[in-house]
């Protein structure tokens, strides 16, 4: 979940398997922390699942809405739930805290199996970020950041839910459509859409056409 290469450890690129990359900076109006997976040539079945699966948990969370005073913890099994029920699993926490210009890794909330009674309230910046690893085959994880905002108020209570604050495109050919919910094909093609609409204007005709076949609507 936490590779690095070294001189004496390293996997080399080809063009075939998936290619993670865990990214981030520091800038003077938010701290960044986003991880995208792609597939470096003909993604497998097996590759397919396993994003998809990954990608099911990470909208199921990010799209939720939850009552005022609940924890990160509470709302964890909504990104494990599409795994857990093809028997998988990973070893690591869904999300945590972002600091401004401090740590990435920024209490007190978080989201895990882990005990954690520190509810998610309304400014708070938190990632969701659920992944697939396989030992000696490859990893896979979809991390976006995102704040938490009040959202509706009811007779049930304040309700509050995320709002994205980072975009970039998820690999449409790593996709198995046939596991995928008319909602979670939705959210997808609008989340792309808003990645175009985001970025586009800052890139170049060359650019800007190759994130339109990136985002493309499915």
């Amino acid at each position: 979940m936490h590779y690095s290469a070294t001189n004496e450890s390293f996997a080399i690129l080809e063009k075939k398997g998936l290619y993670l990359v865990d990214s981030g900076g520091q800038y003077y109006n938010g701290t960044t922390d986003i991880t995208r997976t792609i597939s470096l040539g003909q993604p497998t079945d097996e590759e397919k699942r396993d994003f998809t699966l990954a990608l099911k948990g990470h909208i199921n969370l990010i799209s939720a809405k939850f009552l005022e005073g609940t924890s990160g913890h509470v709302l964890d099994i909504l990104a494990r739930h599409p795994l857990w029920q093809e028997g998988m699993d990973y070893k690591s926490g869904t999300g945590h805290g972002v600091g401004y210009l401090l740590g990435v890794h920024e209490g007190p909330h978080r989201i895990s199996t882990v005990p954690n009674e520190v509810a998610l309230v309304e400014g708070m910046v938190v990632t969701v970020e659920p992944g697939v690893y396989k030992q000696d085959k490859y990893g896979i994880r979809h991390e976006n950041v995102a704040s938490v905002v009040k959202d509706l108020k009811n007779d049930s209570g304040q309700f509050m839910s995320f709002d994205i604050l980072s975009y970039c495109y998820f690999d449409l050919d790593c996709l198995d459509k046939d596991l995928l919910t008319n909602h979670e094909l939705n959210w997808i093609n609008n989340y792309h859409k808003m990645v175009y609409d985001k970025i586009s204007s800052y890139l170049t005709e060359s650019e800007s056409a190759w994130l339109k076949e990136k985002t493309r609507e499915i």
